[in-house]
């Protein structure tokens, strides 16, 4: 058997609540944040930068977007699941 160890997500469902949805690009295509609103959320590090990025769960948005930035989120609550 193989000692390699696929990544596996952890078992928690994170909500956020939008900070700032100020600076929305002219080109973007898609759902944007509301300032105010709690929603869930996967936070993955970016392939190029390395930095945190909020993804929305349920939310469509065309390339080349689909990630925000960490900053304009604060996280409010973390469920674990079972």
């Amino acid at each position: 058997m193989s000692k390699v160890k696929l990544p596996v997500p952890s078992p928690v469902q994170h909500y956020a609540r939008c900070v700032d949805a100020s600076s929305r690009p002219a080109d973007y295509v898609g759902e944007w944040p509301e300032a105010g609103r709690v929603y869930p959320v996967r936070v993955l590090r970016s392939a190029h930068t390395g930095q945190p990025q909020v993804h929305i769960l349920g939310f469509h948005v065309e390339a080349p977007y689909g990630a925000f930035a960490a900053r304009r989120f604060e996280t409010v609550a973390e469920v674990w699941l079972n």
